[in-house]
């Protein structure tokens, strides 16, 4: 198992990411309790929409095949992402 660190890119409609906002949640502590889900949250800046999750998962595509079941990702909600490996255990581990 390895990390990845997903970037979300939400659109403009962020009433509807409210209204949904509880499901998506449920899935993703769904995620969390099974050990796959590390962090997840949106940015709460001024900058573009978005969010920001780390994924414990075999492979990049293990990691797509997740989101594509995310209810933000099937209401069409999330505009764009990336999965990127992300290193587990650095310097900065105790």
């Amino acid at each position: 198992m390895s990390l990845y660190a997903i970037h979300y890119v939400y659109d403009e409609r962020a009433d509807e990411r409210e209204e949904m906002r509880p499901v998506h949640r449920a899935w993703l502590l769904g995620l969390a309790g099974q050990g796959i889900a590390k962090v997840f949250g949106r940015y709460e800046d001024d900058g573009q929409p978005g969010a920001l999750l780390v994924f414990d998962a075999d492979s990049p595509s293990a990691v797509e095949a997740m989101l594509a079941q995310d209810p933000y990702q099937t209401a069409g909600l999330v505009v764009s992402h990336s999965v990127r490996a992300w290193p587990a255990g650095g310097p900065w581990t105790a």
